[in-house]
């Protein structure tokens, strides 16, 4: 059975405008324009157990109001979800016992208490056994390197010790499902390592089913199996980092470097020249041309040193969300 299946699944949110003044308040106390925003827009998708999957957006596209919905903190619009087995926003406790949700910006650990007297509470309310308690959080402390810092106060450690404590907080009840709405924001890149070399390994012995949200494409790229992407609240794209490359990046880069400088006329009959300076040149070329155009360049020039490289995928992500690639149509079922 899948972990999670989301079906025609909507959020609208309701607002209200006021133009400014005195008078403009007073007539809102009898009508008042209504504004509806179409937070999450009929997305359908299935994560198998065990899968790892990354949740990408830019902000305001829908990804925290889908986790929060998957979760059962707020109630859909319209469609329907279940994870493992549960409708989310029945909030029975035998599927909350079995999930978790860790928000980069918000804590569930005590801000005075030391992060070992907040596990204490979360074994109460979630039944953890006293024997399994204790292997459980040193194995979990040993894996994230947190230790030391169980027993001082939860103001006093750094974001990236902060971060790791509200992880073990998250999995110490051994939750099949795990959403993660950017665990790694705000921390330095060493603290970003960790947790991902944590995140991957923790999946790999656990099988955990993951859904993550993150902005940093370092995160998504360590970490994820299958990528979705949601754009003004509807899913765009639902399959694998290098199916994503394919599919919005049809050319590669070659990168040349030439043991004597080389003319423009000499070079632009391989592809499309993107830089070409001194000794090095940087030409775009049709995928699936490159390994013909790679020859015929080494047997033409003078190249000591050729690199074939992909399209960086940050960029390929910047031009989907700002709107620059052509297929930008919501998937449906």
């Amino acid at each position: 059975m899948p972990a999670i299946v989301v079906e025609h699944l909507s959020k609208t949110y309701l607002s209200y405008k006021r133009p400014p003044g005195l008078w403009s308040a007073v007539k809102s106390l009898f009508k008042r324009e209504r504004h509806e925003v179409q937070a999450v827009r009929d997305i359908n998708f299935t994560i198998e157990e065990g899968e790892l999957v990354g949740f990408l957006g830019p902000n305001g596209a829908g990804k925290t109001t889908t986790l929060k919905m998957l979760a059962g903190i707020i109630f859909p619009t319209f469609g329907s979800a279940t994870v493992l087995g549960y409708v989310p926003w029945e909030r029975r406790p035998e599927m909350q016992r079995q999930i978790a949700l860790v928000m980069g910006q918000k804590m569930q650990l005590w801000w005075d208490l030391p992060p070992y007297e907040s596990y204490i509470l979360l074994k109460a309310l979630y039944e953890v056994p006293d024997n399994e308690f204790e292997q459980r959080v040193n194995e979990l402390a040993e894996m994230l390197e947190i230790r030391h810092v169980l027993n001082t106060q939860v103001r006093r450690l750094s974001l990236g010790e902060r971060m790791k404590c509200e992880l073990l907080a998250a999995l110490l009840h051994r939750p099949r499902v795990l959403f993660l709405d950017e665990p790694t924001i705000g921390l330095d890149v060493v603290s970003q390592k960790r947790i991902r070399e944590f995140l991957k390994e923790y999946n790999r012995r656990e099988r955990t089913t993951i859904l993550l949200t993150s902005h940093y494409m370092q995160d998504v790229q360590e970490l994820a199996q299958r990528v979705l992407i949601i754009h003004h609240g509807q899913l765009i794209f639902d399959d694998t980092l290098r199916a994503l490359v394919e599919r919005y990046s049809p050319t590669k880069a070659l990168r040349l470097h030439f043991e004597t400088p080389v003319a423009p006329e000499r070079v632009a009959p391989f592809g499309r020249i993107v830089r070409l300076e001194n000794h090095e040149a940087v030409l775009e070329v049709p995928r699936e041309q490159v390994s013909r155009v790679a020859s015929e360049v080494l047997q033409s020039l003078p190249v000591y040193d050729i690199t074939i490289e992909e399209v960086d995928v940050d960029e390929i992500i910047r031009d989907i969300f700002a709107g620059k690639q052509a297929e930008l149509e919501p998937l449906s079922k």
